[in-house]
């Protein structure tokens, strides 16, 4: 019995002394912060900025105003720079630069160069990005020896695969709304669907 007593008090002793030695520091290891398990990662911060690059196909839609929607416009080309400032993580604020051209059947072209300010919101999905905004603007336009300077209101949503830290590429879709008021009272309000892709630079 005393023999198994004291072999007791010896494991006791060895795994006292194997306890206290494991919980002792490591002089070459940092102590572990306890706000590191609050810590969520976002890929973007207040103050970043992205620089867009966008090349695609404008569609005419419908015409309000016009008898029968016969507006007679094809589908042209455009291409936009957008600049965008985070005020957060996920919200931006920015503005634009667009131009595009759509010829019409009897062979002339309808130039739209939109300009305006922005604002969206953006979601996040591993490497992916989804920003959606709307952008408020002034649309000066020319067709043949007419022209208008008149509203667009721009919503739209895209789709983005984060490349690297410094690039990204994606898929835009954005809805145009044309309003004309002229002075002869023939109100017109068109309608265009954009479909461009897109190279952000992210800095």
């Amino acid at each position: 019995m005393p023999r198994v007593f004291y072999l007791l008090l010896i494991m006791f002793c060895l795994l006292t002394s194997i306890s206290l030695y494991a919980q002792e520091e490591d002089p070459e290891s940092p102590p572990v912060d306890s706000d590191w398990f609050d810590y969520v990662e976002s890929p973007y911060a207040r103050g970043d900025r992205t620089f867009n690059i966008s090349l695609g196909v404008l569609f005419p839609t419908f015409f309000s105003g016009i008898e029968n929607n016969r507006h007679g416009l094809s589908p042209g080309g455009m291409g936009t720079l957008t600049f965008n400032y985070f005020l957060s993580p996920t919200f931006f604020v920015g503005a634009e630069l667009s131009g595009s051209f759509s010829a019409t059947r009897g062979g002339n072209m309808l130039y739209l160069i939109p300009f305006g300010v922005r604002a969206g919101h953006q979601f996040y999905y591993r490497n992916f990005e989804f920003p959606v905004s709307v952008m408020i603007g002034a649309a000066p336009q020319r067709y043949v020896e007419n022209g208008y300077f008149g509203l667009i209101v721009k919503p739209g949503a895209s789709a983005f695969w984060r490349y690297n830290m410094d690039w990204s590429f994606g898929l835009n879709t954005n809805w145009w709304v044309l309003p004309q008021w002229p002075r002869n009272g023939n109100n017109v309000i068109g309608n265009f669907l954009e479909l461009t892709l897109s190279a952000r630079y992210h800095f």
